[in-house]
């Protein structure tokens, strides 16, 4: 996917955790996702384009970005700068059309071991 209505991230501390493979047909989160959405704070969240993964939104800075290996061959991966993201515009649960400090996740994410 790439076609549609996106986002470029430039480095200007907009970022955004692309969340691949967590939704399960039923529209669920898998168990690893639910783990690391609790630690977000009230942001913008979306379905993906493929209706698989979410992308969260918020204010953030990156640096190089990552690609991580979650279980269940979920994936997620975190950018501030040289993306092109799609925008579904289709929140996932309640999540206010605000962006929060990501910094914490962001963090606690880049500190994992399992980067691909």
């Amino acid at each position: 996917m790439g076609d549609g209505i996106g986002f470029v991230l430039n480095g200007d501390g907009i970022a955004c955790i692309d969340i691949d493979h967590c939704l399960r047909p039923d529209g669920s989160l898998e168990p690893w996702a639910s783990r690391l959405l609790r630690n977000v704070p009230p942001t913008w969240i979306e379905v993906s384009p493929s209706r698989t993964g979410l992308h969260v939104w918020g204010i953030a800075t990156v640096g190089t970005g990552r690609k991580l290996k979650m279980p269940n061959g979920g994936g997620v991966e975190v950018y501030d700068r040289g993306r092109y993201i799609t925008v579904t515009r289709d929140p996932f649960g309640k999540c206010p059309r605000t962006l929060a400090d990501l910094t914490d996740v962001v963090d606690q994410l880049l500190d994992r071991k399992d980067t691909a």
